[in-house]
């Protein structure tokens, strides 16, 4: 299920205003701009007979627990433009916490936050020292990519170095959350215990005070390709199937809902 923005967002009018000539022409939908920061800090941490439980003070639990009961960073959000992407400055080396959930709970493009399967099956990138191609599995906290921006997003990531790994997988479900663990100090006062530097499954103890940031899955049933063989591929299979059963197919498997084709921002910005 796709939540609505955290409830101290500003307004999400429109900025017609036209972009600054050292902007950008294409910035990732999942990318951290200017201006979006981290709201106030203001964690508690109640115990409870099954243990402690870190909470806002303000909590809305729908928005702020939008996966599986675990509590999500808040950060927020610019206007959006006449193409409903966020406005501001990229912060490349940042993802949004809300827009990476949201991208990677429905498994839509990172770039363009529209559907993101391929005729041939989800494309996910990785730097080319991220990750062993041998492996089985992959854990990954990079939304897929749609077949249109697949070389854009190699190209704007500076962590992809322009020479991704490709992974080209018919299965990923989801695995856990990355993020902050907290607990209380000897003055009963909330602080940071650890920042583990891997994802903690969903079901782990420690999810009950762990304020998450990124939500993560698990690549399986994957093969390994460069970007220009996957685009061929991509290629030899439109010019191989009939275009009628090739829409039927994809819209079917891609999304079923009547909203399949709009971007995930447009039905939260009415």
């Amino acid at each position: 299920m796709i939540v609505p923005p955290l409830p101290y967002s500003p307004p999400r009018e429109k900025n017609r205003s036209v972009r600054s000539l050292t902007a950008p022409a294409l910035a990732p939908f999942i990318t951290q701009r200017k201006g979006e920061e981290p709201a106030p800090d203001n964690l508690i941490i109640r115990v409870h007979p099954s243990g402690p439980r870190l909470y806002y003070r303000d909590e809305d639990p729908q928005r702020d627990r939008p996966m599986k009961g675990v509590l999500w960073g808040r950060c927020s959000f610019n206007p959006l433009d006449e193409q409903q992407m966020p406005t501001g400055e990229p912060q490349w080396k940042l993802m949004h916490p809300y827009r990476q959930m949201l991208t990677m709970q429905a498994m839509r493009c990172q770039v363009c936050a529209r559907p993101a399967r391929t005729p041939l099956g989800f494309v996910f990138l990785a730097g080319p020292r991220d990750e062993d191609p041998e492996q089985t599995e992959i854990q990954t906290n990079q939304p897929p990519v749609c077949v249109k921006h697949a070389r854009a997003a190699a190209a704007l990531c500076p962590h992809l170095e322009k020479d991704p790994v490709v992974f080209l997988a018919r299965s990923a479900p989801l695995y856990g959350v990355h993020g902050t663990i907290y607990g209380l100090n000897s003055q009963g006062e909330v602080h940071v215990v650890a920042q583990p530097d891997h994802a903690l499954p969903f079901g782990h103890p420690n999810l009950a005070t762990m304020l998450a940031t990124q939500l993560i899955r698990r690549i399986r049933c994957f093969r390994v390709l460069g970007m220009e063989e996957l685009l061929r591929e991509l290629a030899e299979h439109t010019t191989q199937t009939p275009v009628g059963g090739l829409v039927a197919a994809t819209a079917h498997a891609t999304d079923r809902s009547a909203r399949a084709h709009q971007p995930l921002n447009e039905g939260k910005n009415r």
